[in-house]
């Protein structure tokens, strides 16, 4: 297959703006809202082992898979499968993508602005005095409300907006570059804190010492979704991500690095959360409602907690942020190579769909509660077909599209860099996307469809 150039593309500068920029997309609210709670519901290390296992034997190539596609055609998730595969329909799979991320944005959105009124509530020091009943009822008054969700959500999508306004190099690069540093540091500075807490130690063994009587099937495949979330793949991302990277670069050591800073940042979420929830007699199985509403009351029953309350909420915003704007990108970048936009139009028209359709997300908590679809509201509805059909459908279909119709030779080619790299784990990458990932994917899929459990 003919590798035809392309008028230069803006693309990222440089090895660390790639690592930086794609682990941001990889890092958010997944790691640090989702994961100790999933973890927390299905059995702490059991969980944590399986999640790790499958980040690295299926995460990791089905990320390769994507980078491989982006770079070897230099388009966008749509205009990649055209490229590659030209009168065919695979271009659907992009499509697919490209409705994805505009789904998750318009409800990632909702959450991503709660941690900006919670960023305000830490820092006016509103958690001062509060039960956890009284914290419960402050989040759902927000969560129900119809003026502040809104605002905080629409503020959240102006701040992506503006990094992807600003291009590859000097947005998407540039700010990630800063942002991803000052992620970890929080991180580590919270984690010191947790581990001091009386009562940390009890955490870290929920954590890290597996209890094999919990891994049951279920387990297993949320792990495997969880993986996937986490990882951002089959939504767009990495396959636009992976367009921008430079024709130099080591495909292979960057998707190892990537889900690598990935896992660590999620394990660094469970140190700083269970030594806490521990140490003060939470359970660590309380769902979505443990980053709102459980640690709230921890800070404040910690010294010191109102500092390290603002340190919490600012690092959950920059960890949703650096999600917000790769799945932003994935639409702009549509936008302007497919219908032929100036990148400044097309910032501002998907932001601003996107914002108009997540305003009634948003809404789903408060005044449209009751305006249900099949039992769910607009929110459940974005969720659930992203997450449960669009993401491991577009994941399988990606692994098979590169296993069976690019093939090795063009693999090879583009993973050793037109031959200058050794690329001797080809023939196993391509074991792994013709049969395993294709299974092991198919059967969280049908999990997360309810078939079965």
């Amino acid at each position: 297959m003919a590798n035809i150039d392309l008028p230069i593309r803006d693309s990222f500068g440089s090895k660390l703006g790639v690592v930086a920029a794609t682990a941001g997309s990889a890092v958010g609210l997944g790691n640090i809202w989702r994961f100790p709670y999933v973890a927390g519901e299905n059995g702490g290390g059991a969980f944590l082992l399986i999640y790790l296992c499958f980040v690295f034997a299926i995460g990791f190539p089905v990320m390769l898979a994507e980078f491989t596609i982006g770079r070897r055609a230099q388009r966008n998730a749509l205009g990649s499968f055209k490229k590659l595969a030209p009168g065919k329909p695979w271009y659907l799979i992009g499509l697919m993508g490209i409705v994805a991320a505009f789904m998750i944005l318009a409800f990632y959105s909702t959450i991503a602005g709660w941690t900006l009124e919670y960023l305000v509530q830490a820092s006016l020091n509103g958690f001062d005095g509060k039960t956890t009943d009284q914290l419960t009822r402050s989040f759902e008054i927000f969560q129900s409300g119809s003026f502040r969700p809104v605002l905080w959500q629409l503020v959240f999508m102006f701040l992506t907006a503006f990094i992807i306004y600003k291009g590859v190099k000097n947005g998407i690069e540039k700010y990630t570059k800063i942002l991803m540093p000052l992620l970890v540091v929080l991180i580590i500075i919270i984690c010191i804190r947790s581990l001091t807490l009386e009562g940390a130690k009890d955490g870290l063994d929920f954590l890290f010492r597996p209890d094999f009587s919990k891994i049951k099937l279920n387990v297993i495949l949320i792990a495997l979704g969880q993986a996937a979330f986490s990882l951002s793949i089959g939504m767009g991302t990495l396959i636009t991500y992976g367009s921008y990277i430079q024709k130099d670069n080591n495909l292979p050591v960057t998707a190892l690095q990537v889900s690598t800073a990935d896992t660590v940042i999620a394990i660094l979420a469970g140190v700083m959360i269970f030594p806490a929830v521990f140490a003060f007699n939470i359970n660590p199985a309380e769902g979505p409602g443990l980053v709102f509403i459980v640690l709230p009351n921890i800070f404040e029953q910690m010294a010191g907690g109102y500092f390290f309350s603002i340190l919490f909420f600012i690092l959950l915003a920059i960890a949703a942020l650096t999600s917000t704007v790769s799945v932003l990108e994935v639409v702009v970048a549509y936008f302007s190579e497919e219908l032929n936009m100036s990148r400044s139009r097309a910032t501002v028209i998907a932001a601003a769909a996107i914002s108009i359709v997540g305003i009634f997300a948003t809404l789903s908590f408060g005044p449209l509660s009751k305006a249900l679809i099949f039992g769910k509201t607009i929110f459940e509805w974005f969720d659930y077909l992203s997450a449960n059909i669009l993401l491991p459908l577009g994941a399988i279909l990606i692994v098979l599209f590169v296993g069976w119709y690019l093939g090795k030779k063009n693999v090879r080619d583009e993973l050793s860099n037109r031959g200058e790299l050794k690329g001797k784990f080809v023939s196993t990458f391509m074991v792994i996307v013709k049969f395993i990932a294709p299974i092991a994917i198919t059967m969280a899929f049908i999990y997360g469809l309810g078939l079965i459990g």
